[in-house]
């Protein structure tokens, strides 16, 4: 008995030992909880009004300008406000981050230009700079987009009549690859942005020898050389990729849907139509020779030209959405924005605040002559983004632009024959296209 009383108690004595062990963690596990549940039921009751379900019709009409939804699998906030939107954009790689779809991600690749942030953003922005910088644009790109228009323009008017953001495409493309990695247009039957599969985003094709694509990626590695034999490379070969593929799918669907915009609006609006071409032709009539290329001077000088084209993108934001997550717990207008929400900015709402813009929904690029232009983005203007997140490429793609309308204006004569119709779903597009016939 003795014994057994013995080993009884040696039995009971790690129970009671470890016992106030276990009841102090659980005691902690469920005070953490209790912390964790209290804020959440706090930042529940503080975020803006909406449903967690799928997203509704009319919500906008419903909740108003700020609510809470699900979208792509994800809990968000919707911001039409101008003063969120503004805050949310200010507050970059501080309160928020940039985000986007993981389907988006996988495309693009990781540390894109799009979705880099930090130093290396900067690094690949100055990188890019380097090639599509304000003197790259008048000592050399300046001739070759003159070259690219010209011929474009000449074998569109050899036929009964073309798509126009597909032929556009092609134009683009042939000055920023021959610049990006080495695609000579003229030496090749393929068009290199059949490569691009839009509905997907981006659908390479296999990297077979004697493909075009197989030599742009060969072109593309000699391209990179330089920044890879470093000692220490900021950019590696996968990112690398990113960023270059990144640029040509940018470079030619945004512009290509910019001027196609651009010559809609046009066509519905003799009057404004009428000035620009005013505009070109006053700058013909100056010259010694009529013929000659449009100089750096002539091209900063066309002022109604930049206000057609900043109304267009403003009526017609190429980018339906801008994503930002937040890093912590914001406090804003009475809600709270939970740390790694996300928050969707409908630029859309700061493009067509009354406010801002009277009759926003008019196209009128005279109301850019009392505006200043939005060098560097505005609060007011996001159609090529705003401050760090500023586009690159914006000042080629004005470029492009500019030029593409004086030549068109001075030398040729258009009518859309089919298509035109234009939608935002919730992005730009054309689902019949914009088919149009250009004489001389």
């Amino acid at each position: 008995i003795a014994c057994e009383h013995v080993l009884f108690a040696d039995d009971r004595l790690p129970m009671m030992t470890t016992t106030p062990l276990v009841v102090i963690g659980v005691t902690l596990i469920l005070a953490w909880l209790l912390h964790h549940l209290l804020k959440r039921k706090s930042l529940l009751a503080t975020l803006p009004p909406g449903s967690l379900g799928l997203p509704l019709l009319g919500e906008t009409l419903q909740y108003g300008p700020i609510f809470k939804t699900n979208l792509l699998g994800k809990d968000l906030i919707v911001s039409f406000d101008t003063e969120l939107n503004n805050y949310v954009i200010q507050q970059d790689e501080k309160a928020f981050q940039i985000w986007y779809p993981e389907s988006f991600m996988r495309i693009l690749g990781e540390n894109n230009i799009v979705s880099a942030s930090g130093s290396l953003h900067k690094y690949m922005r100055n990188m890019v700079l380097r090639l599509f910088g304000p003197e790259n644009l008048r000592l050399l790109l300046l001739q070759d987009v003159h070259s690219a228009v010209n011929m474009s323009l000449a074998s569109w008017a050899e036929k009964q009549s073309i798509e126009l953001k597909t032929a556009s495409a092609n134009m683009i493309l042939s000055v920023t690859a021959k610049w990006l990695i080495g695609y000579d247009a003229s030496a090749s039957s393929e068009e290199l942005w059949q490569f691009y599969d839009i509905g997907g985003l981006l659908a390479f094709p296999l990297n077979v020898p004697g493909t075009a694509f197989h030599r742009c990626v060969q072109d593309f590695v000699d391209l990179l050389i330089d920044e890879l034999r470093k000692e220490k490379p900021v950019l590696s070969e996968k990112v690398a990729f990113n960023l270059l593929f990144s640029l040509l799918f940018a470079s030619f669907e945004t512009t290509s849907s910019a001027i196609t915009v651009i010559l809609k609006f046009l066509t519905d609006n003799p009057k404004a139509l009428q000035e620009l071409t005013e505009e070109h032709e006053q700058i013909l009539k100056r010259r010694t020779d009529p013929n000659s290329e449009i100089t750096w001077e002539e091209y900063r000088s066309m002022k109604f030209t930049s206000c057609v084209i900043h109304e267009s993108l403003r009526l017609a934001n190429i980018a339906p959405v801008l994503f930002r997550k937040a890093k912590q717990d914001v406090q804003i207008k009475g809600y709270t924005i939970p740390e790694g929400w996300i928050v969707m900015i409908c630029p859309a709402a700061v493009h067509l605040n009354p406010t801002t813009y009277k009759h926003p929904i008019v196209f009128n690029p005279w109301r850019w002559k009392d505006i200043s232009e939005p060098v560097g983005g505005s609060n007011d203007f996001l159609a090529f983004g705003w401050a760090s997140r500023f586009c690159v490429g914006a000042d080629f793609a004005k470029l492009q632009m500019t030029i593409f309308l004086h030549y068109l204006t001075t030398k040729y004569r258009w009518k859309i024959v089919s298509g035109g119709n234009m939608v935002l779903s919730p992005g730009l597009a054309f689902p019949k296209g914009c088919h149009i016939q250009i004489t001389t």
